[in-house]
């Protein structure tokens, strides 16, 4: 069984919690009822000072408790600020490298890269998240090896998703390394999930550029 930790943010964005545990939660009933054990256990992880979490029943703990999760997922932020978001949840950075010290993966979900690579684990390494956050996160963590159009990264231990519902293949990505791909395969289809999606840039806004001159253009934007 798979030890998952998943840390509550400060603005959090509900729909990538939910996601974690919908993908999960399928996995397991699936072994259920096949008379196999369980693959998932889940625990939530806050701060010492944040307020008590409650997800249908599922354990909470600080990360001032003794744990020692194999996988740990990141969620997505809410806000668009997310340089004061992270500065909120900084609290979780020690716990992180101390926990990938101890060998556990790291996975985030899209803008959550943005608390990851604040850990400097990503430095060196590949990561993408959502497309249109891409130039903010570069700038911020030049260090980190950015494929902002790639859905789905992994670095070893690490794993990053694009936006959205690019959590889902993230979550594909690591239900075929637990369980296998009949599993995933099954997964894909509840979910409706195109397995075959490695790209996100399709997706992103479109941001015309102004620094010019032409005053025909200008007039148009």
């Amino acid at each position: 069984m798979v030890q998952v930790g998943i840390i509550i943010l400060h603005e959090y964005r509900l729909l990538s919690i939910a996601a974690i545990l919908d993908v999960f939660e399928a996995v397991n009933k699936i072994q259920k009822e096949k008379g196999l054990p369980l693959q998932y256990h889940i625990t939530l992880f806050s701060l010492p000072q944040g307020q008590p979490v409650s997800f249908h029943g599922y354990e909470t703990k600080s990360i001032m408790e003794e744990a020692k999760p194999e996988l740990i997922l990141i969620p997505s932020f809410s806000t668009e600020n997310i340089q004061l978001a992270v500065q909120k949840s900084a609290g979780f950075i020690p716990w992180l490298i101390k926990q990938y010290q101890a060998g556990a993966e790291i996975a985030s979900l899209c803008s959550g890269a943005f608390l990851f690579a604040a850990t400097k684990l990503l430095d060196g390494k590949v990561a993408t998240t959502h497309v249109d956050a891409g130039s903010g996160f570069a700038a911020a963590f030049p260090e980190v090896k950015l494929k902002v159009d790639k859905t789905v990264t992994q670095d070893g231990r690490l794993y990053t998703s694009g936006g959205s519902t690019s959590s889902f293949h993230l979550l594909l990505h690591l239900v075929q390394k637990h369980c296998g791909k009949d599993m995933a395969v099954r997964i894909a289809k509840i979910f409706a999930i195109d397995m075959d999606r490695h790209n996100q840039s399709y997706f992103s806004t479109f941001r015309p550029s102004h620094q010019h001159n032409d005053e025909l253009v200008a007039m148009v934007q």
